[in-house]
């Protein structure tokens, strides 16, 4: 069992067992014992859908969570408003944590290095984007796009001057 807390400052437990995923099947259709599953329309792996869909994602979190509810005297619409960005991490993290240990106990270890692969696949994206983001020069990019560019073969400003 993995925990996390929420802005409110409630602390929440996700425990993968049969019977959670079960009951994510059933109110989400999302298979959580076949992670590299794709979906019906051939999209990409749950995993991969887990990582990059945080709706998809907070759904997740809601249904596994759903029976703390009441111990907590929430509603749904709550519970999501109180998962900000770093909740929202925080719960995605011990949700990997959580599928690992599950995987790793029930012998599936392949699953369980697909998770954590997935994890480090998250991390090393996150930081090429940000390293690719530090590297732009707004005014260099500006520049570059105005070369050999006066304001009167502006289409706009042409356009925008009454004919005589």
């Amino acid at each position: 069992m993995k925990t996390f807390t929420d802005t409110a400052g409630r602390t929440w437990t996700l425990s993968l067992t049969l019977g959670t995923a079960m009951a994510v099947k059933a109110k989400l259709d999302v298979d959580l014992l076949q992670p590299e599953a794709g979906d019906d329309a051939g999209g990409p792996p749950l995993l991969t859908r887990l990582g990059t869909d945080e709706l998809l994602l907070g759904e997740v979190l809601c249904a596994m969570l759903e029976k703390q509810f009441e111990s907590h005297k929430v509603t749904d619409d709550d519970v999501r408003a109180a998962f900000d960005g770093q909740t929202l991490l925080a719960a995605q993290k011990a949700f990997y944590e959580e599928l690992i240990d599950f995987f790793r106990s029930r012998g599936r270890n392949d699953r369980a290095k697909a998770v954590a692969k997935q994890m480090a696949m998250i991390d090393a994206a996150v930081t090429a984007i940000e390293t690719r983001i530090d590297g732009i020069d707004p005014r260099k990019m500006v520049d570059q796009a105005m070369r050999g560019q006066t304001f009167s073969e502006s289409p706009e400003a042409s356009e925008s001057i009454p004919a005589r």
